[in-house]
């Protein structure tokens, strides 16, 4: 009997060990926790750099706490499997067809949204709530107050774990086009906003403010969506898109795995984005399928920013991509160098762009720039930028 309860009591010892090394995998990949850490120490130390970036994300995040609780279950419109539990959206760019009386099928345009799309809100809540969850994680992290800590936690759990309101873990119906199909693989774009509450659960993890038992069970639904994105009809599709849509799809990928401690998955994700870099990028160091968009300087920083959070989320794989060259010179550094000019304002850009650019869109591209390979020129821009941007204050605290 003494055996018996000594050989249970081993097995229950090691179970320990296990979900405890488990659970300390969970970390922020993309937003280094060394880094945050010693912001962290110079803000407590009142220092004038980081002081004024603490109290715009204070006041973001004192505004969030008035935000929600939202859940898939608000949208007026069922989706086609009359479960609405089942994320939905439309296609942004397509619009009723002029020349058919019922308007169908739907017809591109592209960089025009059709004010449709906010019929159905899970598309307007779904990177508002993880902006907000992500928001309320630093804000907690920095200031060591649970009550933001404890306000993202009620909006991940209605969002993805209370079974009134939770969202099932697929897209199946995301970015539908009307008249021609229910969802289709480009509505998994919608999903890459996902990857802002992994890094918030890894950071409300690392100062003991996430419950273990919340963090298992967000991985189990992680690692059910990452099931359905490799082996869904959508999500194979998705895989295979040859522009911004396939990186990004490898962005969430490689976060889901690092987050529920897949490591030779994602290991292989940061080869099959060398693999992207390779093929999408032309002699001139631009992507060709970006630069024909409406919206190309858009674009253009949109792939190149899923390619940094790739290579920043590579340093715990065993591949690199920060300073991966192809056989014709493609590289994230290249691609990089040839965009930055246009973000720090230097050049004007010489393609398409149909609607006004918002240059802070481009602040955590320079900001990696900055760091990996070490650019005084984007350094310069953001300490100015900064000064007449204050929406964009938080970013700094990043970095």
């Amino acid at each position: 009997m003494i055996k018996l309860i000594k050989k249970y009591q081993f097995f229950l010892f090691c179970f320990l060990v296990i979900q405890v090394s488990l659970h300390a995998q969970v970390m922020p990949r993309i937003y280094d926790l060394a880094q945050l850490q010693k912001v962290k120490n110079k803000i407590k130390e009142n220092d004038k750099d980081f002081q004024q970036a603490y109290l715009q994300l204070l006041a973001n995040a004192k505004k969030a706490l008035n935000y929600g609780p939202v859940s898939v279950m608000d949208k007026k419109e069922f989706p086609p499997s009359g479960n609405k539990h089942d994320y939905m959206s439309l296609a942004p760019y397509h619009w009723p067809n002029p020349n058919t009386k019922d308007g169908l099928p739907y017809i591109r345009k592209d960089g025009q949204t059709n004010p449709e799309v906010k019929l159905y809100k899970d598309k307007e809540y779904l990177p508002e709530l993880c902006n907000q969850v992500f928001s309320l994680s630093l804000a907690s992290f920095y200031s060591d107050n649970d009550k933001y800590a404890n306000h993202a936690l009620k909006l991940i759990r209605v969002w993805f774990l209370d079974s009134l309101t939770k969202m099932n873990p697929n897209m199946n119906f995301s970015q539908a086009i009307k008249g021609e199909n229910t969802g289709r693989g480009a509505g998994l774009i919608d999903g890459r906003h996902l990857i802002k509450v992994i890094e918030a659960i890894g950071i409300l993890n690392q100062v003991s403010m996430a419950p273990a038992k919340d963090v298992e069970l967000m991985q189990t639904w992680f690692s059910s969506y990452l099931n359905w994105m490799q082996t869904s009809k959508n999500g194979q599709e998705e895989m295979k898109a040859p522009n911004n849509h396939g990186v990004w799809y490898d962005a969430l990928r490689l976060s889901i795995a690092l987050f529920t401690d897949q490591k030779e998955l994602a290991n292989k994700i940061v080869l099959n984005a060398q693999k992207r870099l390779d093929s999408q990028l032309d002699a001139n160091m631009r992507f060709p399928l970006e630069m024909a968009r409406t919206t190309s300087l858009h674009y253009s920083l949109f792939v190149v920013e899923a390619f940094m959070k790739i290579a920043k989320m590579g340093e715990f794989t065993q591949t690199g991509l920060w300073n991966y060259s192809g056989s014709k010179g493609q590289s994230l550094k290249n691609s990089f160098n040839e965009i930055a000019p246009y973000l720090y304002q230097e050049k004007n850009w010489d393609g398409q762009q149909i609607k006004s650019f918002d240059f802070s869109e481009g602040v955590e591209v320079l900001n990696f720039g900055m760091l990996q390979y070490s650019c005084e020129k984007c350094k310069n821009y953001l300490n100015k930028f900064y000064i007449t941007n204050k929406s964009s204050l938080p970013t700094k605290l990043l970095f």
